[in-house]
């Protein structure tokens, strides 16, 4: 028996409002919203009294979506360090391939986005970089050349 299909990648943020805000600034689609609570979802996420809110976005192709997630009940715990380093143990960044990387850049930092080194060239092939967005998520964009 094998998987069927990657169906997406949950990320526990502290503000719904701004994190669907940057990722729709980044080109996904908000799929829709709602609230998560009830003895099936304590079961689930093995917690008890979940009542959370949830945002599911989409790729503009439909193929890759991200849950965001903002836990009422119980309160989300903090990571330390607060932003971690992309070389931490655990789930380590989204990328997205772009059109342009630098348009991309100078919309996220509006919304927040820093930079966490610089625009970098792989050989004739991408243009790479990872910032750092709401709630610390690492985000990388890939531009590929020519």
């Amino acid at each position: 028996m094998t998987i069927q299909r990657m169906d997406n990648v949950a990320i526990v943020v502290d503000d719904l409002d701004v994190a669907v805000a940057f990722f729709a600034e980044l080109g996904m689609e908000l799929e829709g919203e709602g609230q998560i609570e009830g003895l099936w979802a304590d079961r689930t996420v093995g917690l008890d009294g979940v009542r959370s809110d949830i945002a599911m976005m989409r790729t503009p192709d439909g193929h890759s979506k991200l849950e965001l997630t903002k836990y009422h009940t119980p309160a989300a715990s903090g990571a330390e360090p607060a932003s971690p380093p992309p070389n931490t143990l655990g789930l380590h960044r989204v990328m997205f391939a772009v059109d342009d990387i630098d348009d991309t850049i100078a919309r996220l930092r509006a919304h927040g986005a820093e930079l966490l080194g610089a625009v970098a060239r792989y050989e004739n092939i991408f243009r790479l970089c990872y910032l750092r967005g709401p709630a610390g998520i690492i985000v990388a964009l890939a531009e590929q050349i020519g």
